[in-house]
């Protein structure tokens, strides 16, 4: 199967009915996938959380999670084929045939060995070179991906590099023995737009260089159109689209796809997100006939009969869908204009001279801005900028500043517990991992209740009501009311941070980095249930992130911190259509996008 290939050759890697299941159910979690990958190109998968893509991704290394099990089905590269190999000739061909790059380069790297180590090792394990040789190969690789070579970079310890540095360490070690196939998972989220520039740059330029094939594993719609060829759609464990990446981003025939395109921010827009309302189905509650049937507007009778073939169109791609969308369709909406809220006028929270430091070292340089009752003011800057201090800081989580933090004119002490209740109450935070502050061994009901313990005299029922009607409003609903936040996806576990903050009516939200990690359909829903919940209440909000995308979508100002300190400020669209500063143009060049044009002048290339 090579859906607009256009590649005469052999492909160098061929997977054929790929099924993964739950041991002893036999209950399918990936069933059926099929694709191909060329030589030196590199493929894009995409779905949301759930959909089946890790699991694919690590099966091309002859790997199950546990709990799980590789049932069928074939994964060669060039003439070996991978699911046939046992045990030690597995290990030799994970590295020399087939190599993984994880989301989190933590999961990559020994904490308690040194860079050199772990380079060394990488290849050590699968080849045997004298001390000048290595010696010239490490310093190659790490040239390679930008990196320093000098000894005191390779003495580091891991937790010694920031998040970028150490994914591009994951990187080449990936790429140390020349592997085939490079399997990436998820290789940049949570990265800040700068560093996410050069991870992607790097897997292309090493991919080149080195001749390797990639899949990359992805929710980043934008990701995956800087460094993909073609791309492969994936919902509840099958592929439902294979396309050229220019062809399905613009024309997408399959209602999925088009669903997650919709969901898309763009940052050069201001259009209202439109996710895509409902759950994918859970394995082994696979509707019969076609699984999206049930989130699908197009669905017809004959879609819940049948699950459709993965079948050729007349445009070149794949599609598993019984009446995909027309060309003429244009595929994409997003045209609905984004609502502005209503600004009441009175400043909520200002921030005069505020000056903040950690383990001795000054992290932010006389910050100061205000934001209006009713208003969203985003704070953007690549990671170490100062984002999160000054989030902490707003809040009382960071005690070691000083300057002058006024709620509603009233001067806030540095420590939460030196503050009042009220002021408490009235500014709450979200955190970026809802885990942050979610008691996993509580119910969702019993985490939203938590705060009412703190700030209001209730009954039991009373508060319970609360929590229900919490529910709600971030569109949740009462089945969710007493399952435990390990039981559900992050995009719901983030709802319930967002619910938990509601609960008490506070004025403002102060969020930090709440979408960073979500499904661009997630993230939608999300961000819309912000933006209607401050139309509707009057929610003034802090909204701290590295994408600008979202910013165009959720907040009416904008500030830029650059190592601590303000460099541009402003109206979202004053500032992101004419940015002033170089620091803040440089963000927004390295900023993924959907659009082909946008990519050449931004410097993506396939």
């Amino acid at each position: 199967m090579s859906a607009a290939n256009g590649a005469g050759a052999r492909p160098a890697v061929e997977v054929r009915d790929l099924c993964v299941s739950m041991i002893g159910s036999g209950v399918p979690i990936v069933s059926g996938v099929s694709f191909d990958v060329a030589e030196r190109e590199t493929l894009g998968l995409v779905g949301e959380s759930g959909s089946g893509k890790s699991t694919v991704a690590v099966a091309l290394l002859g790997f199950a999670r546990p709990g799980l099990e590789i049932t069928g089905g074939s994964v060669r590269i060039g003439e070996v084929e991978v699911l046939d190999l046992k045990d030690e000739a597995l290990r030799e061909a994970r590295g020399e045939l087939v190599s993984y790059v994880p989301q989190d380069p933590a999961a990559g790297l020994n904490p308690a060995h040194r860079i050199g180590t772990q380079l060394r090792e990488a290849f050590q394990v699968h080849e045997k070179l004298g001390k000048n040789e290595l010696r010239g190969r490490i310093e190659e690789l790490l040239k390679a991906v930008n990196l320093p070579t000098d000894k005191q970079f390779l003495r580091c310890y891991p937790h010694q590099l920031s998040g970028g540095q150490q994914q591009r360490v994951v990187i080449a070690i990936a790429f140390a023995c020349r592997p085939r196939l490079i399997v990436l998972d998820e290789p940049t989220t949570g990265l800040d737009v700068t560093t996410q520039r050069y991870i992607l740059e790097t897997i292309n330029d090493m991919a080149a260089n080195f001749g390797a094939s990639a899949v990359y594993v992805s929710h980043d719609l934008p990701a995956v159109a800087e460094v993909a060829a073609r791309t492969a759609v994936m919902y509840a464990g099958r592929i439902v689209e294979v396309a050229t990446t220019e062809q399905l981003f613009s024309q997408p025939r399959h209602p999925y796809s088009a669903g997650l395109l919709n969901a898309a921010p763009s940052a050069h827009q201001a259009n209202r997100l439109v996710g895509i309302e409902g759950r994918p189905p859970r394995p082994g509650h696979w509707p019969q006939g076609c699984s999206y049937a049930p989130r699908c507007p197009h669905a017809r009778a004959d879609c819940r009969q049948a699950v459709p073939p993965l079948a050729p169109t007349e445009s070149g791609s794949l599609v598993r869908c019984l009446h995909p969308m027309a060309v003429s369709d244009g595929g994409v909406l997003r045209l609905v204009p984004s609502p502005k809220p209503e600004v009441k006028g009175g400043e909520a929270l200002e921030i005069e001279r505020l000056v903040a430091d950690y383990g001795g070292r000054q992290i932010l340089h006389e910050v100061g801005f205000a934001v209006k009752e009713g208003e969203c003011t985003a704070v953007v800057g690549e990671s170490g900028s100062g984002k999160t201090t000054l989030a902490r800081c707003l809040v009382g989580l960071h005690t070691r500043w000083d300057g002058e933090i006024r709620l509603d004119g009233e001067s806030l002490r540095q420590g939460a517990r030196e503050r009042s209740r009220e002021q408490l109450r009235r500014m709450q935070y979200i955190f970026q991992n809802p885990f942050g502050s979610l008691n996993p061994t509580m119910t969702v009901a019993e985490n939203i209740e938590e705060p009412l313990r703190h700030f209001e005299s209730l009954s039991r029922n009373e508060r319970r009501a609360k929590a229900l009607e919490v529910l709600g409003t971030v569109h949740l609903g009462e089945d969710f009311a007493d399952v435990l936040p390990g039981r559900i996806s992050g995009g719901e576990r983030q709802r319930v941070a967002v619910g938990r903050a509601l609960v008490v009516n506070p004025e403002v939200l102060v969020c930090d980095e709440i979408t960073s990690a979500l499904d661009v359909s997630v993230q939608a829903l999300l961000v819309e249930q912000l933006r209607d919940l401050q139309m509707q209440r009057g929610l003034t909000m802090v909204f701290i992130t590295h994408n600008l995308a979202v910013v165009r979508s959720i907040a009416q100002n904008v500030i830029v911190l650059q190592t601590g300190t303000i460099v541009e400020a402003g109206s979202v669209e004053g500032v992101l259509s004419a940015p002033k500063h170089p620091y803040t143009r440089q963000l927004l060049e390295d900023l993924p996008t959907l659009d082909p044009a946008e990519q050449a002048t931004a410097g993506g290339a396939k």
